[in-house]
């Protein structure tokens, strides 16, 4: 699968999203130095959410639409309160999008209705996010597949039945290239319902490239994706913990983002292929391998006994697994402590 001019898949370097989300906090300054930091960390794109409070929530007061005192969010009164302090206001989108293009960063973003759908692409959005609390959200699967662009959906509030839904809803609809991201909805997310083995499922039941959409703290589970397999690893960026905004207190810094750029790097190097060769870097430690030697000093015609032959470092003489045969034979000639034993010196 191709986005933009990164290749993704098994073999090619992971791609990496930071996600913004509410991280601006409000100042677009703020958003469009989020992008260069995202760049200067390693990431390979920058993702927005398009929305306003009034194309993701109603205007109201009502119990279902207050937020419940055990949220991280409770301080605000209700969900419109909430998006609206969140959003990323639409007339900043070309300017974050002619930023990324200066920057050489890939920028996407997660639409939550169709009008977000037609924003994005007047800008020639490269691939769509569905977050994973749109995923039964059908109309807005068939509009972003309409599209013909990549897609990429959350599984972090879904069912099984919900995903099998949604990836039918997508193909019906002309998507093609889609991938689906393990995601565990909870701010953040506990170590324990992770599940991250649920990747390698996704790869063999879908037939689809995965990942994570990461809400933990730290880095280990991007590192772990990796290691399962995933080729897209999602994280919150934010800058270095300067400022509070509603996502900050899950989010990565800069320097931690790109601690685990640089860990995944050297994981996809690491991790390699199948291959038992002696690699050649390792080639001079070969020395360092047990070999038969002369132990004490030997005339011609003695025999060579558990005294006088020994397999120790490093490794020029005979193979230790000749040793129980070399016992009991005799020398042709002479020999001195630390010499090699090998055939020719052997009866």
């Amino acid at each position: 699968m191709q986005i933009g001019k990164l290749i993704l898949g098994p073999g090619h370097p992971t791609f990496i999203v930071a996600e913004m989300s509410g991280n601006h906090g409000g100042s677009l300054e703020r958003a469009i130095e989020i992008v260069r930091a995202a760049k200067r960390a390693g990431a390979d794109a920058i993702k927005l959410q398009t929305y306003t409070a009034d194309t993701i929530t109603i205007k109201s007061d009502k119990e279902d639409f207050t937020i419940s005192k055990d949220s991280p969010w409770a301080a605000h009164k209700n969900l419109w309160e909430l998006y609206n302090e969140a959003h990323t206001p639409w007339e900043w989108h070309k300017a974050l999008f002619d930023e990324a293009k200066r920057s050489g960063i890939e920028i996407f973003s997660s639409p939550f209705d169709a009008t977000a759908v037609d924003l994005l692409e007047s800008l020639e959005i490269k691939v769509y996010k569905i977050a994973s609390p749109e995923i039964t959200n059908i109309p807005l699967l068939e509009r972003v597949a309409q599209t013909g662009k990549p897609v990429i959906f959350s599984t972090g509030i879904a069912e099984l039945a919900d995903i099998e839904l949604a990836l039918t809803t997508l193909r019906s609809a002309g998507a093609k290239d889609i991938i689906i991201l393990k995601c565990t909805t909870s701010y953040p997310a506990p170590a324990e319902e992770s599940n991250l083995l649920t990747i390698t499922d996704i790869i063999k039941r879908f037939g689809v490239l995965s990942g994570l959409s990461d809400h933990s703290i730290g880095t280990a589970a991007a590192l772990a994706t990796v290691v399962l397999g995933g080729s897209v690893i999602e994280k919150h960026f934010t800058l270095d913990h300067d400022v509070e905004t509603v996502d900050s207190f899950f989010s990565s810094g800069e320097k931690e983002f790109a601690h685990m750029v640089a860990d995944i790097r050297f994981l996809e190097k690491a991790l390699g292929a199948i291959n038992y060769d002696i690699t050649p870097s390792a080639l001079p430690s070969i020395r360092g391998r047990s070999s038969l030697y002369i132990a004490e000093d030997i005339k011609a015609g003695e025999a060579f006994t558990a005294s006088n032959v020994k397999a120790v470092r490093p490794s020029f003489g005979l193979h230790p697994k000749y040793y129980k045969a070399i016992i009991g034979r005799k020398a042709k000639r002479d020999l001195a402590i630390g010499d090699r034993l090998s055939w020719e010196v052997i009866e």
